[in-house]
């Protein structure tokens, strides 16, 4: 699933592979219109439609031309259901990177994992003590907390 053997013979998870396998097309439309409401085109493009649309229905090319009367009544609706649309369609694709954040996270463990696992390996084999590294690495953190909290001051 998503992951591809390396010339190593080592299978390696590949994001958007696992990503691409969960995503269907209902998935990319709703993308692809988040991806185009969140472009200074949309904006354009609406200030035009609600510029035609008052000019049009004011009067200004005759009685003929009127189809939606002050106050827009007709406007007001199709405005508010496609803001009701467009929030539908953001939170489509907010919980579609939700999906994808927690793939990633989950690669991220599996790399977390195999490379502790190798830097073990790899640690007793050179013969390096394993509770000193641990030891070490404790009192690193422990200083980058208190550097971070502001309780400590970094050392030269």
């Amino acid at each position: 699933m998503g992951a591809k053997a390396n010339r190593s013979g080592v299978r390696i998870m590949h994001e958007e592979a696992l990503f691409a396998r969960i995503r269907g097309t209902q998935d990319r439309i709703a993308d692809g219109i988040t991806a185009f409401a969140g472009t200074m085109q949309f904006v354009y493009l609406h200030a035009l439609w609600f510029a035609v649309w008052i000019v049009c229905n004011e009067g200004v090319f005759g009685d003929g031309a009127v189809w939606d009367p002050y106050p827009f009544g007709l406007l007001t609706m199709i405005v508010s259901l496609e803001a009701i649309f467009l929030s539908t369609f953001v939170m489509v694709s907010q919980n579609r990177q939700a999906a994808r954040e927690n793939v990633r996270a989950d690669l991220d463990f599996e790399t977390n994992v195999r490379s502790e696992v190798w830097s073990i390996h790899m640690g007793r084999a050179l013969g390096v003590d394993p509770a000193e590294v641990e030891r070490r690495v404790q009192e690193l953190l422990t200083e980058n907390r208190a550097l971070m909290n502001g309780t400590a001051r970094p050392s030269d």
